[in-house]
């Protein structure tokens, strides 16, 4: 595919990555504007609107004339957001009817450097979402995808690139729905009153493939932040505690139970720091046979566990190959065993590699 294609794909990914992100202030008129047209399509009058500073404070709130079915713990039974879901998914029906006609290798182009990276980078707000909710569930998703900018920086790059043609009543529903992705954060439909919440005031990421994709990350503070105080860490993609990022210190680690949790804390730290400080034992170190001129070494760390210190076999983005620690089970007291227990190997099918990523 020529190069102008890929440039135009890649601009207007990072025009949608930007919106996804951003943290500017909601443009309020904007945002109120295009949901009352939705609220049209549904046969709906516009609503009053609801304005919170913050997801957390916008799900805590319960505006004037709402009913008790609709507290969000009901998310999945409110019928706006289903019938809003349907409306949405009809659009993507009728464009996939006419993507039909558009150059495979273009749609491909498309999938591969619009849509695939900014489904990837919605993990990012998604995973503000689900910490507003406090909840592990799919009740955030149920609702949240249809304000993912996935889809609609997918249809804008065939609408702009691929040149598929738009209805007029096609291109008008289009507009509403990439038009609030363009000017607030999230928002929650009631009958006659809908809750939105403003852009948050940071937000800190870092590349986390070669098209684009980012993820939530920083280490020297919160991820995100919104105007209210309210914030989220988070490391390498990772949601985490803040004295993770904040006070990553041994005796913390070792009363942590979630074992992501720990190992985003031991990796602030850095594996060989975290050894040296935690006075783990040494039990063997041999070379490692899938990654000529390195070690392995094998530690203690608790009665049931021990870690591996190995180092990458890739390259890093910045050069180097970055160390790091598995935890295996105790009861290893090889670090080719170890190691291979890692993939599934025994320590004779491992140290036949050639060479590992």
């Amino acid at each position: 595919m020529s190069d102008p294609v890929q440039r135009e794909a890649a601009r207007i990914r990072t025009e949608w990555l930007g919106h996804a992100l951003s943290t500017q202030p909601a443009d309020r008129p904007a945002a109120e504007a295009a949901i009352s047209g939705l609220y049209s399509l549904i046969g709906l009058d516009p609503p009053r609107f609801h304005w919170a500073s913050s997801p957390v404070t916008a799900l805590a709130t319960v505006p004037r004339g709402a009913r008790r079915w609709e507290s969000i713990e009901l998310l999945d039974d409110w019928p706006l957001p289903h019938r809003f879901a349907t409306l949405m998914n009809s659009l993507r029906g009728q464009l996939d009817d006419q993507v039909e006609h558009c150059q495979r290798a273009l749609e491909y182009v498309i999938r591969t450097k619009v849509q695939h990276p900014l489904w990837d980078t919605f993990r990012a707000p998604l995973m503000v979402l689900r910490a507003a909710h406090d909840v592990g569930s799919d009740l955030a998703y149920a609702w949240s995808s249809t304000q993912c900018v996935g889809w609609l920086g997918h249809y804008d790059a065939l609408r702009q690139v691929a040149r598929v043609a738009f209805t007029p009543e096609q291109a008008r529903q289009f507009d509403l729905w990439a038009a609030v992705a363009q000017s607030c954060g999230w928002w929650w439909p009631r009958e006659d009153v809908c809750v939105v919440s403003e852009r948050p005031v940071v937000m800190r990421t870092e590349v986390a493939g070669d098209n684009g994709e980012l993820r939530l990350h920083c280490a020297d503070g919160p991820a995100v932040r919104y105007a209210d105080g309210w914030d989220l860490y988070a490391w390498h993609g990772a949601q985490v505690p803040a004295w993770v990022v904040t006070d990553p210190c041994v005796r913390r680690i070792e009363r942590e139970t979630n074992v992501e949790v720990r190992r985003c804390a031991i990796e602030h730290i850095g594996w060989a720091s975290y050894i040296d400080q935690a006075g783990l034992r040494l039990v063997a170190s041999a070379p490692d046979p899938g990654n000529p001129g390195s070690e392995l070494r094998l530690y203690d760390m608790r009665k049931e566990t021990k870690v591996l210190l190995a180092v990458n076999g890739s390259v890093e983005r910045d050069g180097r190959r970055r160390r790091y620690g598995l935890t295996v089970p105790g009861f290893l007291n090889d670090p080719i065993a170890a190691a291979g227990w890692t993939y599934g190997l025994s320590a004779e099918q491992y140290s036949l590699l050639s060479r590992r990523t």
